[in-house]
């Protein structure tokens, strides 16, 4: 019997890996011969590096960047097992943890060390870059990125703007320089993930829905909001690219807009992603059942995280899924109607985060094997009835 596991990381506790392999010790307490296939997942957010140099026996490269607010910082991202695919995180460069609280400030946190990851990936040969770009201090539209890959931007006197720049600086900018891009941005395909739809101006754009978080005030969401909205004028009219209105143009600070105006890059479900590149679907051929999992499971699972992409996997092969979260919501069971097929919780009772974390792998484990005695039960009561 061939079952695959396929979680997703327990934040800030266990890789994806990790849940992986605690598992499948417990499934093997009731099936010590079955043929078990681990395939660490993700939805495009934390973790998705490590996920998937852990899924494909790729690994970690690190390289010092510019961080949001300019400084020096030490980055990490995935060179996949294929060695052509790199897998970037946003917030590694330009991420807002990497900013102090009292430091956080849109005006001037910039996308250029995000640019530089990609800059590092061309330079070593890689033909498919996957991107994540959540989590990031910024608000820049993705004009420290093109910086960072050659792209000038001229100010109303037509001379290139030397500072890296940031979204309190978007206004100044009246014309784009394509001419000296990274000619190996031609020759890659970037996939981003992306699981939001804002646009990048407006009530729903960059600035005023994810703004606030980042330390805007409201008269900097105002400035930043003006500013995206002059910056897309000038990117349409010097490169021909209309972006202003396109879904997921403000995801990431407006970083949508940017790869869109500035690459070939696609925006694609985070979860879809990573299904394709851990080939998720071939491992599914021929299984009996499958095992994936989140830190809670809610009726949102359905919708874009990691056990709604396994299920959907598994669901072309016939094969049957069961989660098992961490916790369970009260609309956990909202799942059911979106392909898996059971349940299950890895905490035994309510008890504060810190002890099940510390006993998670123990709990996982547990949680698993009561899982697999109830799946038991189910096919003896089968062979009873038939």
């Amino acid at each position: 019997m061939k079952i695959v596991i396929a979680p997703d990381s327990f934040k800030e506790n266990l890789t994806s890996l990790e849940v992986a392999s605690e598992i499948e010790t417990g499934l093997k307490r009731v099936w010590p011969d079955a043929v078990y296939v681990k395939v660490p997942m993700a939805d495009g957010g934390e973790g998705t590096v490590q996920s998937l140099v852990d899924a494909t026996g790729g690994q970690i490269v690190q390289v010092e960047v510019s961080g949001p607010m300019g400084a020096r910082v030490l980055a990490s991202y995935g060179l996949l097992g294929n060695g052509k695919t790199a897998v970037i995180e946003m917030a590694e460069a330009s991420g807002l943890p990497l900013v102090p609280k009292e430091q956080r400030n849109p005006l001037v946190a910039t996308t250029y060390g995000t640019g530089e990851l990609i800059a590092d990936a061309i330079k070593r040969g890689v033909e498919e870059i996957i991107l994540g770009i959540g989590g990031s201090a910024t608000n820049d539209a993705g004009a420290g990125l093109a910086q960072a890959l050659g792209v000038r931007f001229l100010n109303f006197g037509g001379a290139p703007i030397p500072d890296l720049i940031a979204g309190g600086h978007l206004d100044k900018v009246q014309a784009v320089d394509m001419s000296g891009v990274n000619p190996g941005l031609a020759k890659i395909r970037i996939s981003v993930a992306c699981d939001v739809t804002n646009p990048l101006c407006g009530e729903k754009g960059a600035s005023r829905v994810y703004g606030p978080q980042k330390g805007a005030t409201p008269e900097m969401v105002e400035q930043l909001d003006k500013n995206l909205a002059h910056f897309a004028h000038v990117i349409k009219r010097s490169i021909g690219a209309d972006v202003i209105d396109r879904p997921g143009a403000g995801a990431g600070g407006g970083i949508g807009a940017g790869l869109m105006a500035f690459t070939n890059a696609t925006l694609k479900r985070g979860v879809e992603l990573v299904v394709a590149a851990t080939r998720l679907e071939e491992h599914m051929q021929g299984a009996a059942l499958a095992f994936t999992g989140e830190g809670r499971v809610d009726f949102q699972t359905a919708f874009g995280k990691t056990p709604s992409g396994v299920a959907a996997a598994a669901r072309k092969h016939g094969v049957p899924v069961v989660a098992i979260g961490g916790g369970l919501a009260d609309d956990a069971g909202g799942v059911f109607a979106h392909g898996i097929d059971g349940l299950e919780t890895a905490t035994p009772n309510a008890m504060p985060l810190d002890v099940a974390i510390k006993k998670s792998r123990q709990y996982l484990q547990d949680a698993a094997e009561r899982a697999a005695r109830l799946i038991i039960i189910g096919q003896r009561m089968s062979k009873s009835a038939s």
